[in-house]
């Protein structure tokens, strides 16, 4: 199951469970679209892979299975402001 982060890796931004802005790689490592695409030229600063848009959990089984409220922040150079 998806751990659904509450945030961009990146820049921080929240990203809601049901955001259709999150985007993730096969590691779940966590981005905005913004970010994907104008700072991370659509790879991924931790494994170099590519992105796909993060699936939206149903309201009811996200009552169930709750996002994540863990903030993850990366440093990574492309990142820096």
């Amino acid at each position: 199951m998806l751990i659904l982060k509450p945030n961009c890796e990146c820049c921080d931004r929240d990203l809601a469970p049901d955001s259709p802005d999150a985007r993730i790689c096969t590691y779940e490592c966590t981005f905005c679209a913004d970010c994907v695409e104008t700072r991370l030229g659509g790879a991924c600063p931790n494994c170099g892979g590519d992105f796909t848009v993060r699936p939206i959990r149903p309201a009811a089984m996200l009552a169930r299975h709750p996002a994540s409220a863990e903030r993850v922040i990366g440093q990574h150079e492309a990142c820096a402001a």
